[in-house]
């Protein structure tokens, strides 16, 4: 009997092999009962400690009123304040949000932060709202969390759809509910906020930068020590997609292809980082961009590439996608980018994959910076933020390089081995209370 089947029949559920929340939890299950996670721990890590539901009224610019839902999940706070992002979109769905929050309770543990897993989110496009009524629909969504969310309870940070303007919001709205004298404290609420208004230097790059110290540690030992002889493609050119080409670029690696929601472009030689991500700030994506050819998905994928990078949105390489690459090492710059049957083929096909919980730890680090500074009335520039990125990055490449020495298992299994092995002993610890 598999893990996930033992533990669910326990909880009284049953695994759906569609639903993303269960193939999340299949994979930790699995993980744990590779390195012998106590059962008490698989119990716990199969289900959020909370998950809030909220319905709240926003007035829109015509003098109606639309009504919204919204999500809270807090999935483990073993290690400190649930912490993860606020996604605005019209795709969001509780079982989504869990999934997603899980992911974060592992991240943190991989990187040794003392934060837990959270996530969030509204059913909306925020692209169909005026900024006013975006503005309107974050302080109600701010409000009805209410005191489910604070600087040492739960720190929400940016996510799809999000942006550093509305954590502002959020963090104002928060601010302005708090009493007078606590008021002040309460900017550490969220990260990822504005520079001017206690945000981190190095926040906006931070996954990109992250991502790259990863692949610094990691790559050598399978046989990349020279990043600049590198070519690479990207899934999504938005904030995560665009500083990893840009970063890389400056790195020596060469970009040849990008496919986002509107299209997909291609240069034989490198496309430009720079007028690319400044073409998609001006057009909203990469179609009718001039610095390369227009091709589609059939050819994107087919691409020859040493490195390809999905940093969209979660599973997009599906068994069908992952039979079409023309890559050596898949590095997830995305959440939960690789469906289980995708990931299935990537091992077949002898294909590495760099997980997620690795590769963008780098965003919730510097968020955490961010908490800090707030917390300590700090701010530190953007070389020491750097510093400290790399630090903490480049230790939990070495974590994941250890547990696949110990139990000689993929990448994605000794990533999430080393983030339970850490969880299990401050459970250890801890113990259960009462």
């Amino acid at each position: 009997m598999r893990p996930i089947d033992e533990v669910y029949r326990e909880l009284g559920q049953t695994y759906r092999p569609d639903n993303i929340y269960d193939q999340v939890i299949c994979e930790i299950l699995h993980t744990a009962r590779t390195i012998d996670v106590p059962h008490k721990l698989q119990l716990i890590m199969a289900q959020p400690k909370n998950e809030l539901m909220v319905h709240f009224p926003v007035k829109m610019d015509d003098g109606t009123f639309k009504l919204f839902k919204g999500y809270r999940v807090q999935h483990n706070n073993v290690l400190g304040p649930y912490k993860g992002g606020i996604r605005f979109h019209p795709g969001v769905h509780l079982d989504h949000i869990k999934a997603l929050s899980a992911v974060m309770t592992l991240k943190c543990a991989l990187v040794h932060l003392p934060l837990g897993g959270g996530k969030g989110g509204v059913q909306v496009d925020p692209h169909a709202l005026s900024p006013k009524e975006l503005e309107h629909l974050t302080r109600r969504f701010t409000s009805a969390l209410g005191t489910n969310i604070g600087p040492d309870y739960d720190i929400p940070a940016p996510d799809v759809g999000t942006t550093a303007q509305i954590m502002a919001w959020m963090a104002d709205t928060y601010m302005n509910m708090t009493e007078p004298h606590h008021r002040r404290s309460g900017l550490a609420v969220v990260t990822g906020k504005p520079y001017e208004f206690g945000g981190s230097a190095g926040r906006e790059k931070a996954t990109g930068q992250g991502l790259v110290y990863v692949l610094d540690e990691m790559l050598p030992e399978m046989g990349y020590t020279e990043l600049d002889k590198l070519t690479f493609s990207v899934i999504g050119y938005g904030n995560v997609g665009s500083w990893a080409a840009r970063l890389l670029a400056l790195r020596g690696c060469k970009l040849k292809c990008v496919l986002d929601h509107t299209g997909a472009v291609r240069h034989d030689t490198e496309l430009d980082t720079k007028a690319l991500a400044q073409h998609v700030c001006e057009h909203g994506g990469v179609a009718g961009f001039k610095g390369g050819e227009a091709i589609g998905p059939d050819d994107f994928y087919t691409t020859p590439v040493d490195l390809f990078i999905p940093a969209a949105l979660e599973q997009m390489v599906t068994e069908d996608i992952a039979r079409k690459l023309q890559c050596k090492v898949v590095v997830e710059a995305a959440n939960i980018p690789t469906t289980p049957e995708g990931d299935r083929v990537l091992t077949d096909r002898g294909i590495q994959v760099l997980p997620a919980i690795l590769c963008n730890a780098g965003g919730v680090t510097v968020s955490y910076f961010e908490w800090l500074q707030n917390r300590q009335a700090e701010s530190w520039d953007g070389e020491t933020v750097d510093r400290e990125l790399r630090k903490h990055m480049t230790l939990a490449g070495r974590r994941v390089k250890l547990m696949r020495q110990k139990y000689e298992c993929d990448v994605r299994t000794a990533a999430y081995a080393a983030a339970l092995e850490y969880i299990s002993k401050v459970y250890n610890l801890r113990g259960i209370f009462p």
